[in-house]
């Protein structure tokens, strides 16, 4: 399989160089992305320009992968300019799959993911609100 990584911070970005997503490539493109996984990357952006098929298994790869990036609240990313491949993908009905037409825009979409997943942890800590030492009357005040 033809391909670069590119590693960031809060991202891997790899650029996949190969026409088809098919036959033994998503089973060596996963490989490669569970390994980012083990290195602690769960947002994958996955440029797909030159990439003008997919199979099942291509089809089945993402839809795995994109589950395992849920999982670790990140994002998989899909960027591609080829409106005919992101119709194929959009076709498949990815549950939640990004699709963005440039890596820019992809990069913008994992940022946008980490402000979402930092203001939902926020959240859960306030509704984790201590209660007990308002007293008994809910920390209404006395009534004069």
């Amino acid at each position: 399989m033809n391909h670069k990584i590119e590693r960031h911070d809060q991202y891997a970005l790899i650029r996949l160089q190969e026409e088809s997503f098919a036959g033994d490539v998503p089973v060596e493109f996963e490989a490669v992305a569970r390994g980012l996984f083990r290195e602690g990357q769960s947002n994958l952006i996955i440029e797909m320009n030159a990439v003008r098929q997919i199979d099942p298994l291509g089809v089945a790869t993402i839809r795995k992968l994109n589950r395992l990036c849920t999982a670790e609240l990140g994002l998989l990313v899909i960027a591609t300019e080829n409106d005919a491949f992101a119709d194929v993908l959009e076709n498949a009905k990815i549950a939640d799959l990004t699709l963005m037409p440039t890596v820019e825009e992809s990069v913008d979409a994992i940022f946008m993911n980490e402000l979402e997943n930092d203001f939902g942890m926020e959240e859960d800590d306030d509704d984790e609100f201590d209660t007990s030492e308002l007293g008994e009357d809910g920390g209404k005040g006395e009534d004069i």
